[in-house]
């Protein structure tokens, strides 16, 4: 009897497992916000914009019942609706009081610091200069705390020579999900043009952002290429692959699903790092991991480079 052919065997690939990543304890509260309320009040549960910058976890929840909506004007009267977690204008919560919506607020508390943080300087009579993205929607929650001109948007190092000379005290604040680095940057030009300026006692950009991008800048060097899974309008998870790169990975890729992996460029790779976003369920880190073992015999290899053990509380009316 003939021997039957001996299959082609696959390369070898490691695949560096970054620890932490993937989901924070913003995210966790929130999505559980949505679960609650639908297990509590049933359907339909409104959510303006996506709970979390993320798909695969909108369609989740959307298949539990829930529905999301751009604005408020798309929910009916005397419905019950969840704001986001990345935070909303105080004009949201006034417009759902005004037309009788029930509301949530599954605002990240650490986005809540943010907004106290411009609310008590502007209460001192400063002006505040918010370091972070034009129309990402923690943004336009902050700015939305305070009166229109009370907050100047800065988006990089090279704006702050062009701000104009203040009448009075500054403050600046920053968004939670920014490059560490890009931040200090923008930071130090601050202090250079404003020497009285006064900023947070500790840092604006969240402890899940700060840890995993510092994961990354261990993890990276050396990979053949490095993954991140999370979602294109994910500002932390756009940030982890530039970290990636900077932290010297030869190639750095944001992917959503296991489907969406840029073939043509992982070819005659050896290492590969891979983390996630912090809206990134992990369950989608697992489905990249299947896809790379169809094309590779992939030896998994885990490094936590730190614990996290922060946990939020929910809303006094879903404990």
């Amino acid at each position: 009897m003939p021997t039957p052919p001996t299959p082609l065997s696959l390369p070898p690939l490691t695949v560096r497992l970054v620890g932490p990543r993937g989901f924070c304890a913003g995210v966790v509260r929130a999505i559980e916000i949505v679960e609650r309320a639908l297990e509590k009040y049933g359907t339909p549960i409104y959510v303006r914009h996506e709970i979390v910058h993320n798909k695969f976890v909108v369609e989740s929840l959307s298949a539990k019942g829930a529905i999301f909506v751009t604005e408020l004007d798309e929910v009916p009267d005397g419905a019950r609706v969840i704001f986001s977690a990345h935070g909303v204008p105080k004009s949201v919560p006034a417009e759902a009081q005004a037309r009788g919506l029930a509301y949530l607020d599954a605002t990240c508390p650490l986005v809540s610091k943010v907004h106290r943080e411009a609310e008590r300087a502007f209460a001192r009579g400063h002006h505040i200069l918010l370091i972070g993205h034009r129309n990402h929607p923690e943004v336009i929650g902050t700015m939305g705390q305070l009166p229109e001109g009370s907050v100047t948007l800065v988006e990089t190092p090279e704006q702050v020579a062009a701000l104009p000379t203040p009448s009075g005290p500054l403050t600046y604040c920053t968004q939670t999900t920014l490059s560490l680095d890009d931040t200090a940057t923008t930071v130090a030009a601050l202090k250079a043009r404003f020497p009285n300026i006064e900023g947070p006692k500790a840092q604006d950009i969240c402890y899940a952002t700060t840890n995993r991008q510092e994961a990354v800048k261990v993890i990276a060097p050396g990979c053949d290429a490095f993954i991140v899974v999370g979602a294109p309008n994910s500002s932390n998870s756009n940030r982890l692959v530039e970290v990636a790169q900077r932290a010297g990975a030869r190639q750095a890729h944001l992917v959503e699903r296991g489907k969406e992996l840029p073939w043509p460029a992982l070819t005659h790779l050896r290492t590969l790092g891979l983390s996630a976003g912090a809206s990134a369920p992990e369950i989608l880190v697992e489905e990249v991991i299947a896809a790379l073992k169809t094309r590779y015999e992939v030896t998994l290899e885990t490094v936590d480079v730190k614990q996290e053990r922060v946990t939020f509380n929910l809303p006094q009316e879903l404990r």
